[in-house]
This record gives structure tokens, sequence and C-alpha cells, in this order.
């Protein structure tokens, strides 16, 4: 028999689910008040529905009488979505307009703001690799999951997504085989040594963190969809406060600076691809 669940009707999302985000605020420092609500409400019924909870008073229960759920919990409603060289003709795009623009400088720091298990992290490694400018450079990725993290930091990835994962490497102009940059085992791919050495995967919240540093790229794709505008807006100060001047910002298909407040402060270079670089 399936699990029967109260939904709240579309005015009253944020009604429904507040007893649950001030626990999760204030009792473990996760604030989820401007995600989207549409989005969280699909995530946390599907939580409730895999772990037969029928009504949002049990789940708040259950997160203050058994604290040992709630990574499950944080785990389980963020999304973590992502794959090696998504979207090849972005990378097109940031050899052409930012990889070549940062060639010169003596040491170069990126962050991945919201990596997931850290593929494109590690595509961006393989495309400075190829640039000779990877010994030369940082990445940074950071997560609220500290599951997915796990995962980035061992850079082991399942065998059978190597095809879709060669599939678009090559896409993006690749002269080299991406085979050479894992080797197999059984029914994994584990990324060479030599790309994990300059990589730093560490847990951080968009929501509620400070500016880690600055940095001379931030690739932050497809994850602001799930914030709303307000949250939005104060993301894009931190990536402007965490960026140098000329540093570069990359942003998903589905979002845009543009709008925002800091918007003056970054001049458009990919219109496509949304790419921007800081100015002033």
């Amino acid at each position: 028999m399936a699990l029967s669940i109260t939904l709240p009707t579309s005015g009253k999302v944020r009604n429904h689910w507040q007893s649950l985000y001030s626990i999760l605020r204030e009792l473990y420092g996760y604030d989820f008040n401007d995600y989207a609500d549409a989005s969280m409400t699909r995530r946390i019924v599907r939580y409730m529905e895999l772990n037969k909870i029928r009504t949002s008073s049990e789940l708040c229960d259950k997160l203050i009488n058994k604290r040992m759920i709630i990574q499950d919990f944080v785990n389980d409603v963020t999304v973590n979505v992502t794959e090696m060289f998504r979207d090849p003709e972005f990378y097109i795009s940031l050899q052409k307009n930012v990889i070549q623009s940062l060639n010169n400088l003596p040491y170069i720091r990126i962050w991945h703001p919201g990596c997931s298990s850290g593929e494109e992290v590690y595509s961006m490694a393989i495309l400075l690799y190829e640039n000779g400018m990877l010994e030369n450079s940082m990445l940074y990725g950071t997560d609220i999951n500290t599951e997915v993290l796990s995962k980035a930091r061992k850079g082991i990835y399942p065998l059978r997504n190597m095809k879709e994962y060669t599939s678009n490497y090559i896409k993006t102009d690749a002269k080299y085989s991406f085979a050479e940059y894992y080797t197999a085992s059984y029914d994994a791919a584990i990324l060479r040594a030599f790309l994990k050495r300059r990589t730093v995967f560490s847990k951080h919240d968009l929501v509620t963190g400070v500016v880690p540093d600055e940095f001379n790229l931030i690739v932050c794709r497809n994850v602001l969809i799930y914030f709303n505008r307000d949250l939005q807006e104060r993301v894009f100060k931190l990536f402007c406060d965490s960026l140098y001047l000329g540093g570069f910002l990359a942003l998903g298909p589905r979002e845009t600076l543009l709008l925002s407040d800091v918007n003056r402060r970054f001049e458009l270079v990919d219109k496509k691809e949304n790419i921007y670089k800081k100015i002033k």
C-alpha cells in the first residue's frame, strides 16, 4: 500500500515546513528557509516516503530525538546531479575565454561551490593539465553534503559512467584520450593521482558560510536555481567578494547575474554560456 502524506496547498508551503526549517537551523545550523519552495517540498516528501514518515510533525520529532539521522536527511534533500564535462560547449567557451586569460598568472585558485561528488572539479583539473597549468593551480570543491564530498575526495566513479563522460570530453574538441585520466578496476574508474593532488574538498554552506577566500574563477552551475531570489542575491554578493579583480564567474544556463545588484561590477564574457568577468 502506498504511503499517504498530507501535503500543503500551494499558498501554504512555507508555513507547512516552518517548524522543520527552524529545527534544522537552530539545532544543526542548516538554513533551508530561502530554498525554492516547490523544489524543497518534492525532496522532503521523497525523503518521508522512503522512510515511511507520514507527517511533518513526525519528521520534526525524529530530527529532534534521533539526531544521528540529520546527515542522512541533508544528504537526501540536497541535489547531487553532476557529470564530467557536462555541457561540452561550456568547456569550449571556458577554454577560449577564461583559461587563456588565467595562463599568465603565477598561481591560480578556482572554487566550485556545490561541487557534489566532484566530477566537474576533476573536469577542470583535466582542462588545466592539458594547458600546462595544473601544477600552478589549486581547485577547491565545497558542498553541504558530506557523503558526496567523501566520494569526491576518493575520485572513484562507476565504470559504466565513463562512456558518457568520454563522449562529453570528445565534444569539447579534446586532443587527448580520456582513458589516460583513469584506471579501470572491476566496475570502478579510479582517477589518476596527479589530478587529485591539486584538489581540496571541504564542507561549506552557501547560505550561512562566510567568504572562504579569494579566487580567480568560480564555477557554480545549476546550484542557484534551487534558491529563491533573495538567497540568490546574497550568494552573488558572496561570489563577488570572493573573486579577485579580473576574476571570472561561470553560472548555469538557467541562472543569471544580470538582475543582481552586483551586475555593475561584472562584464558579460559569453552570454550563451553565462560567463562573467569582475571588472570593479
